[in-house]
């Protein structure tokens, strides 16, 4: 339980400062902490930037930093495309989505770093 209040503030932390707090945080640390496979991992980390993204966004808002319109904009498809990858993340085997999530992150690493 302790190790998950850690990863759900660590994953708060770098969601408000960073804009970055699920698949980059959460589900690496959910997986290496926790010892949560990965589509439970994802799933939870789903479900925590809920949470996360309100509170981040009421935040913003009462630094009057939120663009509502903006957030419907963005935030509408993003929901379709949720929907999409979920059902092709139940499609695809374990090894594959590890091997593409370490791709990703990888990639992210190495466009921060250039």
């Amino acid at each position: 339980m302790l190790r998950l209040v850690l990863i759900g503030l660590l994953a708060g932390l770098f969601s408000a400062l960073l804009g970055v707090g699920g698949g980059i945080v959460a589900v690496p640390l959910l997986i290496l902490l926790a010892h949560f496979e990965e589509r439970p991992a994802m799933a939870t980390s789903l479900a925590a930037i809920g949470l996360i993204a309100f509170v981040g966004a009421v935040s913003y808002a009462f630094h009057g930093e939120l663009k509502v319109g903006a957030a419907a904009v963005v935030g509408l498809p993003a929901a379709f495309g949720a929907v999409a990858g979920a059902s092709l993340q139940q499609r695809l085997a374990n090894r594959t989505l590890t091997l593409a999530f370490a791709a990703l992150l990888a990639a992210v690493a190495v466009y921060l770093l250039v």
